[in-house]
C-alpha cells in the first residue's frame, strides 16, 4: 500500500505476481470505503489483505467506481457484490448491462484468452441489477466527505468513465489516458479492439485536462505527477502509433506480416523508452492487440484495405 493523501491509498494488486501492473485506489469517505477499479477476481485476496492492513474490514467497502468493465479493471465486481450486500457499483450506462449479465463479456474474453481465463481472471459473476448505478457522464456524486465528478471518456472503450476526486485533485483515468510503468514517466497508449477511436480518445484526454487535476491515476499504474505533460505526450504517441498502423495497412502482405514488422519496431522503441524490467511488462501479444485495435479503427474510417 502507498498513501497518496489522507484516506487515499494505492493498492498494488500484484496481478499474477507482477508488481506495479494493476492498481486499485481506496478512498475513505468517512461513511465507508470506495474502491476505484477493484481488479479481477484473481487479485481479490491481495485486495482483502490491503484493506485489513489499512485497519478496515471488507464490510466497510460500500462503493465501487468502475472506469470500465474490462476484466483487468472490474472482473471481480460480481464476486464482491455477492460478498458485500450493501455494496453499490457505479459504471457507465453502456457497461451496466454487461455487469448484470456478463455472459457476452465472458464469451468475448474466452475467444481471446481461451483456457487461460481462469488463471488470469478467476470467476466472473453477475452484479445484481438493483446494486448497479448507471452513469452517463457529468454527474457529481457525494459520498461522505468526498465529492466525485464523472466524465464520459470514450476512445479506449465505449463504456469508459473518468472520475475526479475533488478532495485530492486526483483524476482516475482507467485506460483512456494511457499507462505508465515503474521507473518511467512515459505515457503509453492502450489500443486493443474492438472499441478504439483515436480522435475520441484524444478528446477524452482534453476533457480530463479541463478538470485541471493535480494528478492522474491510470489503473496501469499509479500516480502521474504532471497531467498536462503526460496527456500531451500520450496524444503525440497515440497519433504516431496510429499513423504507423495506417501506413502499414497500405503495405503488401497479410496482417501477420504487418504485425511482425510492428513488433520489431515497437519492441525497439519501448526498450529505448522504458527502463528494464518495465518494458518487459508489455508482451508481444499486447503489441499485437494494440495494432489490431488501431487497424480496426482505420478500416472502419477508411474502408477495407
Amino acid at each position: 500500500m502507498i498513501t497518496l493523501a489522507d484516506g487515499t491509498i494505492l493498492i498494488d494488486l500484484d496481478y499474477l505476481g507482477i508488481p506495479g501492473y494493476i492498481g486499485s485506489c481506496l478512498l475513505d469517505t468517512g461513511e465507508g470505503l470506495a474502491l476505484v477499479d477493484p481488479g479481477p477476481a484473481t487479485t481479490l485476496p491481495r485486495l482483502r489483505d490491503a484493506i485489513r492492513a489499512y485497519g478496515a474490514t471488507m464490510q466497510d467497502v460500500r462503493l465501487l467506481l468502475l472506469t470500465h468493465i474490462h476484466l483487468d479493471h472490474s472482473g471481480g465486481a460480481g464476486t464482491l457484490a455477492a460478498e458485500l450486500p450493501r455494496l453499490r457499483v457505479y459504471v457507465h450506462e453502456r457497461g451496466a448491462p454487461h455487469l448484470i449479465d456478463p455472459s457476452k463479456l465472458v464469451r468475448s474474453a474466452t475467444m481471446l484468452y481461451g483456457d487461460q481465463m481462469e488463471r488470469m481472471w478467476g470467476e466472473i459473476t453477475p452484479v445484481p441489477a438493483e446494486r448497479v448505478h448507471p452513469l452517463s457522464g457529468g454527474e457529481r456524486l457525494h459520498f461522505g466527505s468526498r465529492t466525485i465528478e464523472v466524465a464520459y471518456t470514450p476512445g479506449h472503450a465505449w463504456h469508459h468513465n473518468a472520475y475526479l476526486d475533488r478532495q485530492t485533485g486526483i483524476a482516475f483515468t482507467g485506460d483512456v489516458a494511457g499507462e505508465q510503468y515503474h521507473g518511467s514517466t512515459a505515457a503509453i497508449p492502450v489500443t486493443p479492439p474492438p472499441d478504439v477511436d483515436v480522435e475520441l480518445m484524444i478528446e477524452s484526454g482534453h476533457r480530463i485536462l479541463e478538470w485541471q487535476p493535480a494528478h492522474l491515476f491510470p489503473t496501469h499504474f499509479g500516480l502521474v505527477q504532471d497531467p498536462p505533460r503526460f496527456l500531451a505526450e500520450h496524444e503525440a504517441r497515440l497519433r504516431s502509433w496510429s499513423d504507423q498502423v495506417r501506413v502499414s495497412l497500405a503495405e503488401e502482405g497479410a496482417d501477420e506480416d504487418r504485425i511482425k514488422r510492428q513488433l520489431e519496431d515497437r519492441r525497439a522503441e519501448l526498450q529505448a523508452l522504458l527502463p528494464e524490467p518495465s518494458w518487459r511488462y508489455i508482451s508481444d501479444s499486447t503489441i499485437t492487440y494494440d495494432w489490431l485495435g488501431l487497424a480496426r479503427y482505420w478500416r472502419k474510417k477508411d474502408g477495407p484495405q
